[in-house]
């Protein structure tokens, strides 16, 4: 029997946008049975940049949905809190509103946990904040990992919050402007770091195959994992869909878009579909493939094994 997938990063699912303030248990049950359709039976939900409130709010309406089904509760293990300590500068901040994002607060993230009833897991912010490194500690101690993402960060900057505790980074190689300087930009300086663990997108959109595989190749074994990122339009057919305050149309070639343009946001991606392409770009056997995103992604977090 294999083991079912395991998801760091799911912004919504089958149409479900998990960042509306008003999501119903309904709603997140049909995300839930949709991402267990696609082979997996737990993920991180993912709540992306707003203001403390109105993320204290979003977490305590699903921590109320967790408790009323147990289906939700088991497959909903944990939360990613991705923003809003991120990078404000034009094309770090990505689909992030610059509007919300400050300064990191403890007393902040003391509330969001409070309101999570204890269950964020993960927490991806950019390390050049003023503050970062206490904070990192504080939230490293209080048993949550970090993640570093959405960021223009020093070499400097990086050691501060390696030594703080950090562990990961955030869909490495996306979060950044299109044009950097061909060298020394933060892509670069991350993918150095083998204290870190890198997540990358297998959709052959935001990495494509050839840097996937680059990127896979750069880090050390068990230093590479995998997430989809995916929001809404995942597991869901072509249309229009929301992430938090942007309305985004996903056509047949599956690329997450803002209407009329080019550029990208988000990821239709299903993890089981990861799965397929890790196998393919990667040439990796599929019980390799498989655990690079589930088992190996639960034991970096120490979290039960997965059924």
């Amino acid at each position: 029997m294999k083991t079912s997938l395991f998801d760091i990063q799911v912004n919504g699912f089958a149409g479900v946008d998990f960042q509306h303030p008003d999501l119903s248990a309904a709603d997140l049950r049909r995300a839930v049975d949709g991402l267990a359709a696609h082979e997996t039976r737990s993920f991180f939900m993912t709540l992306i940049t707003d203001g403390i409130g109105s993320l204290c709010a979003k977490l305590q309406n699903a921590e109320q949905i967790r408790a009323s089904d147990p289906t939700v509760g088991e497959a909903v293990c944990g939360y990613h809190i991705e923003g809003p300590w991120l990078s404000p500068e034009r094309g770090y901040c990505g689909a992030h509103d610059p509007r919300h994002m400050g300064l990191p607060d403890i007393a902040d993230f003391d509330r969001l946990q409070k309101a999570a009833g204890g269950h964020i897991k993960l927490l991806t912010m950019a390390p050049e904040l003023p503050g970062s490194a206490d904070a990192i500690r504080h939230i490293v101690s209080s048993g949550v990992q970090v993640s570093l993402g959405h960021t223009n960060a020093s070499d400097a900057d990086i050691d501060k919050a390696i030594a703080a505790g950090a562990k990961f980074c955030t869909h490495l190689g996306n979060g950044v402007p299109l044009e950097m300087h061909r060298h020394d930009n933060v892509t670069q300086r991350l993918l150095a770091r083998d204290e870190l663990t890198a997540f990358l997108i297998p959709d052959g959109i935001h990495l494509p195959p050839f840097v996937l595989k680059n990127f896979f190749r750069a880090k050390p074994r068990g230093k590479a994992l995998f997430t989809s990122d995916c929001m809404a339009a995942a597991g869901a057919p072509s249309g229009i869909y929301r992430i938090a305050h942007h309305e985004l149309e996903v056509g047949e070639d599956r690329v997450v878009r803002a209407p009329g343009t080019s550029g990208f946001a988000g990821s239709a991606l299903s993890p089981d579909e990861g799965v397929r392409n890790i196998q393919r770009w990667l040439d990796i056997e599929e019980m390799e493939a498989r655990r690079l995103f589930s088992t190996a992604i639960a034991d970096a977090f120490g979290l039960p094994a997965l059924k």
